[in-house]
């Protein structure tokens, strides 16, 4: 029984499907062709990757009696019919098809975490048809990665490597075999339709697409080279029917190693820990702050506790290198952070007030802050007092009682709330909504009414098209570039 799995909603009528497949995985025997021409026939690297693909299968237990029962009162005819039924068990057995590949000849497979995460049991079945009972070595969410170990008994197992997913550009040839509704074996080429996808899946969205045909049964099965090198995972597929129309995603090889390594070795990961949130630098904020281009991350608050704050770094800051890496975008930072190793002391290069300043960090552990509770932003001084900005369509107040209770706000958070926005005023285009919390404006600190006021004015004065507002909405904070009307 082929089970479907779980598909997000991305936009109306589209959604990614989480797809499940095995793709064959081998190293190439020899092969000659050039990852950029496409050979006559695809038979020989299939044939040589094939075996290192398996069939993932899973069952779990499901509990009907946790389903929920009608109740029925007292003395009804139905009660004993219904623990006697309870009695008897309940159970059933739901199943699961997917993909993997073998990595080392010991038995290492890897597949994704969607595959696997609610299974009791999980089986991997080669290319031979023979099955073996898998354990889990370890698993990861937030990529969607898991490494599984069997035990061959004998068995002569083929594997495949990981290649250099930065090297693939847009047109090259790709190779997936897989197992799509449960067919294994199958073979599908296409090419690398884009790179560098988010699709937000996470916080780690570094996708390979490709129009290599790709269904439910395909996740977690690789994405090869013409070199016979897996490049990538595959993960998802972007379809209004929940059938392939040609945009799947993968997981890039490069993301996937550092992971698969450390759950191999630790059973988990270890990941390196700025202490920031971050946003995009849009071209109205690069304009405000006086920039030339919107390359960076944009630090919109920093953690009290975290490594940022013990090396200096502050809300307003653009990162624009982190150890000796250059921040092209916000999305590159947190996969860089991620990779760095745990404690190593780190020079951090940022933008303040239009001056480059360079600052050493030592990294912490990102799950070590997780389980310490150490993840939620913390706020600042408390305020007063009310205000109408009416060009730019936005009514402020203090943050009273009233106010905390029902935006659940932090006693300690300062600020002037946000009380209305006109629909269609140029605080309703930039996302402002009743409830959020300003708490800066440029690098000025918001403790009251005449803060703000003070801040916007100074802002006309230096003729200004813009000004920035530091914004916060639950525990999250943003910077918003407002127009000068």
């Amino acid at each position: 029984m082929i089970i479907a799995f779980p598909q997000q909603t991305t936009r109306p009528m589209m959604r990614l499907v989480m797809a499940t497949a095995l793709m064959a995985v081998a190293m190439f025997y020899g092969i000659a062709a050039s990852a950029h021409e496409r050979p006559d026939s695809f038979a020989n690297l299939s044939k040589a990757l094939s075996p290192a693909v398996v069939n993932i299968s899973t069952t779990t237990l499901v509990d009907d009696r946790e389903n929920g029962f009608p109740q029925f009162p007292p003395g009804s005819p139905f009660e004993d019919f219904l623990e006697e039924f309870r009695n008897r068990g309940g159970q059933r057995q739901a199943q699961a098809l997917g993909s993997g590949f073998i990595i080392d000849e010991s038995g290492i497979v890897v597949t994704n975490n969607h595959v696997i995460e609610t299974a009791d049991q999980i089986r991997v079945v080669l290319h031979n048809d023979k099955t073996f009972d898998a354990e889990l070595l370890g698993r990861d969410p937030k990529t969607d990665i898991a490494v599984l170990r069997i035990n061959p008994d004998g068995e002569k197992l083929t594997s495949v490597t990981f290649g250099d997913s930065d090297k693939v550009s847009v047109g090259d040839w790709v190779l997936a075999i897989g197992n799509p509704f449960g067919l294994g074996g199958t073979v599908t080429a296409g090419i690398v339709s884009a790179r560098g996808r988010d699709i937000g899946n996470g916080p780690y969205d570094d996708f390979i697409q490709t129009d290599a045909s790709i269904n439910r049964g395909n996740s977690g099965g690789p994405l090869f080279n013409l070199d016979g090198e897996v490049i990538g995972i595959n993960t998802a597929i972007f379809s209004q029917s929940g059938g392939s129309v040609g945009i799947g995603f993968a997981i890039s090889a490069n993301l996937a190693i550092n992971v698969v390594d450390q759950l191999e070795e630790f059973g988990r990961t270890r990941r390196g820990w700025l202490g920031v949130f971050i946003q995009e630098v849009t071209p109205e904020i690069a304009e405000s702050l006086g920039l030339e281009n919107e390359m960076g991350a944009l630090v919109s608050s920093v953690h009290e506790q975290g490594p940022a704050k013990m090396g200096g770094v502050q809300s307003g800051d653009i990162i624009i290198s982190f150890d000796g890496k250059p921040i092209m975008d916000m999305k590159s930072l947190p996969r860089i952070v991620a990779e760095t190793a745990i404690g190593k002391s780190v020079k951090v290069e940022v933008m303040r007030n239009g001056e480059k300043q360079a600052l050493e960090i030592t990294l912490g552990e990102l799950e070590q802050a997780e389980q310490n509770g150490l993840l939620t932003g913390r706020a600042s001084p408390d305020d007063n007092a009310p205000q109408s900005f009416g060009s730019l369509g936005f009514t402020v107040a203090p943050i009273g009682d009233e106010a905390r209770k029902q935006f659940n706000l932090p006693e300690d958070l300062g600020g002037v709330i946000v009380t209305e926005v006109i629909e269609g005023s140029p605080a309703a285009e930039r996302g402002l909504d009743v409830g959020d919390v300003i708490r800066r404006i440029g690098q000025m600190q918001i403790n009251s009414k005449a803060d703000l006021t003070k801040g916007i004015t100074e802002a006309q004065e230096q003729k200004k098209s813009s000004f920035l507002l530091l914004v916060r909405r639950g525990d999250r904070e943003r910077f918003v570039a407002m127009p000068i009307e």
